[in-house]
């Protein structure tokens, strides 16, 4: 009997294994998928060479809406009608927010499913289970994480700094006060002169309180996660339209990505702003960002020849890698760009601003929801 149990278990366990590799050798293909064959032969829109020069007009097009999207809240930091604390660009704010959250749940969570519950992808695991928004939850917990981390991390770090630099003054002013030390007391001027020389030392550096270094600090890490998932993105989406070979989708793409590119980078730049980085290191995250959908299509292009975008492989990859910018976008957008400016600050100050930030959000949702139909 124990004999008959064991020989029972272990080709039982031979089973599994077996049923386990042939299932991760078909998800891991990246042979193309015999669904898509047929389809892909008959493509009528497929014209290497129109798509080609489509792309190239995409590239131009996309970076120069990315470069005009995140230019405008930086430029608006030294000139009266585009500074960051105006009606007119908290407004801006709210449509790029909703730009985003659109973008996170309707374009970028709706790709993944449509990728990981693919025809061409075994039926175990991938359509048992909701991978996509399992992915884009552990996406959105470990951003909550890093920007807790990040957020305690600067704080400390500004704290730290700005009591060296007040115990820096307050011995400057001590040293400065026993020098001028006589026998005969002071006269009341020069006592004034000595008190308003200590003063700007110790509060030249305070920064006006705790509140504006948390709010600092704030901007510091939303600027630079912000950023991440929107990068992250960028690149999947590049690679997408730079791999096609069909006109037909090429061409709703270029004005989609532009208007999506121009938002995205408006918050991003509204971000940067707030956060007072050096003009050096704005340029640099402004210019980063500028490139990376042109860079991704750039590559798509190149590696079109031998890319099977319709590859289980490339399924897999492309859908794990929407799944994890859907949740950063999520998160950022109902997080550190709604909630912070909606539930205070500026726009709790005036009914009117509230109704017409609520209605500048909804507009900025709505606007790249409906870009679903073309793209």
């Amino acid at each position: 009997m124990s004999i008959t149990e064991e020989t029972n278990s272990t080709f039982l366990l031979a089973h599994h294994l077996r049923q386990f590799s042939e299932t991760a050798s078909a998800s891991l293909s990246s042979s193309p998928c015999k669904t898509f064959t047929n389809i892909s032969s008959s493509d009528t829109c497929r014209d290497e060479s129109a798509a080609f020069h489509l792309k190239l007009t995409a590239i131009v097009a996309i970076l120069i809406s990315g470069v005009v999207g995140i230019s405008i809240p930086l430029a608006g930091r030294k000139r009266r009608l585009l500074r960051t604390d105006g009606a007119g660009f908290v407004l801006a704010k709210a449509v790029a927010a909703g730009v985003i959250l659109a973008t996170g749940f309707v374009h970028m969570l709706h790709d993944a499913q449509s990728a990981l519950t693919n025809a061409c992808l075994p039926a175990v695991p991938w359509q048992r289970f909701p991978f996509a928004g399992f992915v884009a939850m552990l996406a959105a917990l470990v951003t909550l994480v890093a920007d807790f981390t990040f957020t305690q991390f600067y704080e400390k770090k500004h704290q730290e700094e700005t009591s060296g630099v007040k115990a820096e003054a307050a011995a400057l002013a001590v040293e400065r006060s026993a020098n001028l030390v006589i026998l005969i007391a002071p006269e009341p001027d020069e006592g004034e002169m000595i008190n308003e020389e200590r003063e700007p030392l110790l509060q030249g550096h305070s920064h006006g309180g705790e509140g504006q270094v948390s709010s600092h600090v704030r901007h510091v890490v939303v600027s630079q996660i912000l950023e991440l998932g929107i990068v992250s993105h960028s690149v999947i989406i590049g690679l997408s339209l730079g791999v096609s070979q069909s006109s037909c989708t090429i061409k709703p793409l270029i004005a989609a990505l532009s208007f999506h590119q121009f938002f995205e980078g408006f918050a991003l730049g509204g971000c940067i702003s707030q956060a007072q980085f050096t003009n050096l290191k704005s340029y640099f995250m402004a210019s980063f960002f500028s490139v990376t959908t042109p860079a991704g299509i750039g590559i798509g292009t190149g590696i079109a020849s031998f890319y099977n975008a319709l590859s289980p492989r490339a399924l897999i990859i492309e859908g794990l890698l929407d799944s994890v910018s859907a949740g950063i976008l999520i998160y950022m957008a109902l997080v550190d760009l709604i909630a912070a400016d909606f539930l205070g600050g500026k726009i709790g100050s005036s009914f009117r601003l509230q109704v017409a930030a609520y209605v500048a959000l909804f507009v900025g949702a709505l606007s790249m929801s409906s870009l679903a139909i073309w793209a």
